[in-house]
């Protein structure tokens, strides 16, 4: 029997071996791009390269209805996305990283790059799966611990130890390391023996293709009813529509702004982003403790305008480097970890409030269905919004977004509105 303390290091090595290439898309991706010439509008393209983890949940049924008896049900999906991450990692340290600027290569990174997040969203959903079939009673606290420090840790070490490494090792043995680390964290799975998948799994299979769209497409029926039905529950799905906005918009620019102003690979993984996830952590403790004195109306209008203020800070660095100002690292750090910080803060809030609307009955389905509709959100506007600051340039389209962000206030104030009636 599979002891609980391995039980807590299996699932610990998963979610940091899937944390791995995510940490690399969402924060080492963009400023590699940038140094390499890419374009803002090429880059913000790559925002789609996320959209396996906004959509996920149109093929989670399959996962939980079609696996190997012999491997283990959720394992053998494990084990083969693992095993096929390690492969499009080695391939990526034989694609000419000086030839991203050409349309060929980067066509064909983009497509490696989307096949590893089709198979890291793949792999978190067996994940959970075998999470929720293996942690039992009191075991589910520690597990979601271990679930969060794993998958922060990948974070981290693929975001900002890569750029840190890539300033003194060459591309291909950085991406080797990269595809090493998640090989080492495929050995607990592959020593695990998972128990017998239940024999109702049958009755699923033998569902016909018909029904599961059917039966799909009235699940979201059901979900937009319950949000149209409420007055408090549309108001609250106009926020989740707009509080990624000013996100999606400025993603595809922050990052590579730091390159232009200067900061190295080094200084980039180090004192941007690891020490923007440091400032995560302690923004999250923050809003735990905020959460007592004030309401989660308040405190999200409140950590909105702190958001508003942080981009307005990136603003003032966009207007420097138009101007051809030189800035102390040390400011761009300080910045940097304000945003991160003001950003755990609010999604803390945020995920309180989901949670708060998330039915008994369907509380996953419906806590999924409000994250994703966010991460949309903000994937879709990734994708353009790097056109728009090519034409405009870094401070006039921060400026835009800033006053974006001020009018997405609205959506908030008139739901907290009634949340005070209420």
């Amino acid at each position: 029997m599979f002891q609980v303390r391995n039980i807590y290091v299996l699932l610990f090595s998963l979610y940091w071996a899937q944390g791995l290439p995510v940490g690399f898309m969402t924060h080492a991706l963009p400023v590699i791009l940038r140094a390499e010439g890419v374009s803002l509008a090429h880059i913000g393209g790559f925002g789609l390269l996320m959209l396996p983890w906004s959509i996920k949940i149109f093929w989670a049924p399959w996962i939980d209805r079609l696996g190997s008896a012999r491997m283990g049900h959720y394992r053998s999906w494990i084990i083969a996305t693992q095993l096929l991450t390690i492969l499009v990692l080695i391939i990526i340290s034989f694609l000419p990283i000086q030839s991203l600027n050409e349309p060929v290569y980067l066509l064909a990174f983009f497509v490696v790059l989307f096949s590893i997040n089709l198979l890291g969203a793949t792999q978190d959903i067996a994940t959970d799966g075998l999470a929720v079939k293996i942690l039992k009673g009191e075991q589910q606290h520690w597990g979601n611990t271990f679930q969060v420090l794993g998958s922060r840790l990948g974070f981290i070490v693929g975001g900002g130890a890569i750029l840190w490494a890539l300033d003194w090792l060459h591309w291909q043995a950085t991406f080797l390391l990269l595809a090493g680390m998640v090989l080492l964290n495929t050995f607990p799975i592959l020593f695990y023996t998972e128990p017998q998948h239940q024999k109702h799994q049958e009755r699923h299979l033998n569902r016909t293709n018909i029904n599961y769209p059917q039966s799909h497409w009235q699940t979201v029926q059901q979900y937009l009813n319950y949000f149209i039905d409420h007055p408090q529950l549309r108001l609250w799905l106009w926020v989740l529509i707009t509080f990624k906005i000013a996100d999606g918009l400025s993603g595809p620019l922050l990052k590579p702004l730091m390159v232009d102003l200067g900061l190295s690979f080094t200084q980039i993984g180090l004192y941007v982003t690891m020490l923007g996830a440091v400032a995560a952590l302690i923004g999250a403790g923050l809003a735990g403790l905020s959460l007592k004195w004030l309401s989660r109306f308040h405190a999200l209008i409140l950590f909105s305008v702190f958001k508003i203020i942080s981009l307005m800070a990136y603003t003032w660095l966009a207007w420097q480097y138009d101007a051809g100002l030189q800035i102390q690292p040390w400011i761009i750090y300080c910045i940097n970890a304000l945003e991160d910080l003001i950003s755990a803060m609010l999604l803390v809030v945020m995920l309180t409030v989901i949670m708060q609307y998330s039915r008994q009955h369907l509380a996953a389905t419906d806590f999924t269905f409000q994250v994703a509709l966010m991460a949309t959100v903000s994937g879709l506007l990734y994708s353009i919004s790097g056109i728009v600051a090519d034409a405009l340039g870094y401070s006039t389209y921060l400026i835009i977004i800033s006053v974006v962000a001020i009018f997405c206030l609205i959506p908030i104030y008139r739901w907290g509105r009634i949340q005070v009636v209420i």
